[in-house]
């Protein structure tokens, strides 16, 4: 069974569709790491057992008629617990929706069933995606399986820890300002911002809508490529969607990396760090260096603000999707996000229009700098995993700063921006934790970013290494 676990989600697919492996023999793995691990992990908030194996039984029925739905067919995948999904209990990680039973699905979950993929889950989060912990007072706090006395940010701590742990063979998240990202460097699997648009986010619960995105999590960047290619595309019901073609993410995923041009941000992307993750950075622009590419300073003239911007609206918003049950219901909320959707009630309209002043700005130096490189290098966040319940940490010895704040200070560019962005794992600090680096590209251009994460993860073997869960 764990050998069957430890599959990357495109070779379990490829081994389904030569049938040397069934759906059935996928579930039943998935559901005996659950079983054995998820009691501590915390890392699902609704399991789908019986159904699951419903399903895994008439897609391996499928197979063996000869039909295939689609390149994901009989594959289990997880869902974040704000995608709607119709029918299961689905609740945004929340006491207010505990027993919300929605009427269809997603539009990212249809698109995935039909490609053939069945789901074993919904996962645990940080309260309506709103903070960086996962650690949800419903539900219980998500555990890091490197380490399960460290926290597994957030807010898609639960996708990101049962994709890590083998729980299941991929998972979507969603990342407003960085939720996808930050729990996948923490938890050393690969994980997609896709550009502004180029998802749907309908049926998925907001939080801040002129950020919210929803993208794959897993493994290895080509089964976040695989992933991928099933939920991209316009959504008329998607006011937001791009209508813009699809790229087949596979294609060119071997194109490697000879000639691309890397930007850095000299006084931003390695000011402020801890060591290890400094070191693993550097050492991964350098394996890039050393695979053909090239390393482009730029000057990115307003990049400091990026983090007093972000929160604003990151705050500004939520407080306005919640205010009703925020004065009906308050009691219900967790106590950190009930705080901070109060806070965000206190931002003046000028503070939101000069933060949305400021992300016009660096958009468009961001478009300006495009015109030298191919992609950004930097961390993902520039601190390893700290313990379950501290609200601080010290990325400077001696010197304890706010967590959230520190948390998004390479994110946000991405999140102000709407650009893609790829969490790829480059590295481990000492005490075995994982580190990631986060790669920014242009607008829709997913692909150039996919094929330089496969470049380096050819290259490097951080990807697969797994936690050792007893």
């Amino acid at each position: 069974m764990n050998d069957i676990a430890n599959l990357g989600l495109a070779e379990a697919a490829r081994l389904v569709r030569a049938r040397q492996v069934s759906p059935v023999e996928l579930v039943e793995a998935s559901l005996a790491r659950i079983r054995a691990h998820d009691g501590v992990l915390r890392s699902f908030i609704t399991v789908f057992e019986e159904q699951a194996l419903q399903v895994a039984r008439a897609a391996e029925m499928l197979s063996a008629a000869g039909h295939e739905l689609g390149p994901l067919h009989g594959v289990p995948l997880a869902l974040k617990d704000n995608v709607a999904l119709r029918g299961s209990r689905t609740t945004a990680g929340s006491k207010l929706l505990a027993d919300w039973l929605p009427e269809a699905d997603a539009t990212v979950a249809t698109r995935l069933r039909q490609a053939g993929a069945l789901f074993i889950g919904k996962t645990n989060m940080h309260e309506f995606a709103w903070g960086g912990t996962s650690a949800n007072p419903h539900y219980g706090a998500v555990r890091n399986p490197w380490d399960t006395d460290r926290f597994p940010a957030g807010s898609s701590g639960g996708s990101a820890v049962a994709v890590a742990a083998r729980l299941c063979f991929g998972a979507i998240g969603t990342d407003t300002g960085g939720s996808i990202r930050l729990p996948s460097a923490i938890n050393g699997i690969v994980g997609l911002r896709p550009t502004y648009g180029r998802v749907s986010n309908h049926g998925v619960i907001p939080l801040a809508w002129s950020m919210d995105t929803v993208g794959p999590m897993a493994r290895s960047v080509e089964d976040c490529a695989l992933m991928f290619g099933a939920i991209a595309g316009f959504d008329p019901k998607d006011a937001a969607s791009a209508p813009r073609a699809v790229d087949d993410y596979l294609q060119d995923l071997e194109g490697g990396c000879r000639h691309l041009r890397i930007g850095i941000v000299p006084g931003y992307f390695f000011e402020h760090l801890q060591a290890p993750v400094h070191d693993a950075v550097k050492a991964a622009i350098a394996a890039f260096v050393e695979l053909g590419a090239q390393v482009v300073e730029v000057d990115i003239g307003h990049i400091h603000g990026n983090i007093s911007a972000q929160l604003t609206i990151e705050s500004v918003e939520p407080s306005t999707y919640h205010q009703r049950n925020l004065r009906e219901r308050p009691g219900d909320y967790g106590d950190d996000v009930r705080t901070l959707l109060e806070a965000g009630e206190m931002l003046l309209a000028t503070h939101y229009l000069q933060a949305q002043r400021y992300r016009a700005l660096l958009r468009a130096e961001f478009l300006e700098a495009f015109r030298r490189v191919d992609v950004f290098v930097c961390p993902s966040l520039p601190f390893a995993a700290t313990r379950i319940g501290e609200t601080s940490v010290e990325i400077e010895p001696g010197r304890p700063e706010d967590m959230l704040s520190a948390i998004m200070q390479f994110t946000g560019v991405a999140s102000l921006t709407g650009l893609p962005s790829l969490n790829v794992p480059c590295g481990f600090d000492p005490d075995g934790l994982p580190i990631g680096m986060q790669l920014i590209g242009r607008p829709f251009a997913e692909a150039a970013l996919l094929r330089a994460g496969h470049a380096f993860q050819q290259a490097t073997d951080f990807h697969r290494r797994a936690p050792a869960l007893a």
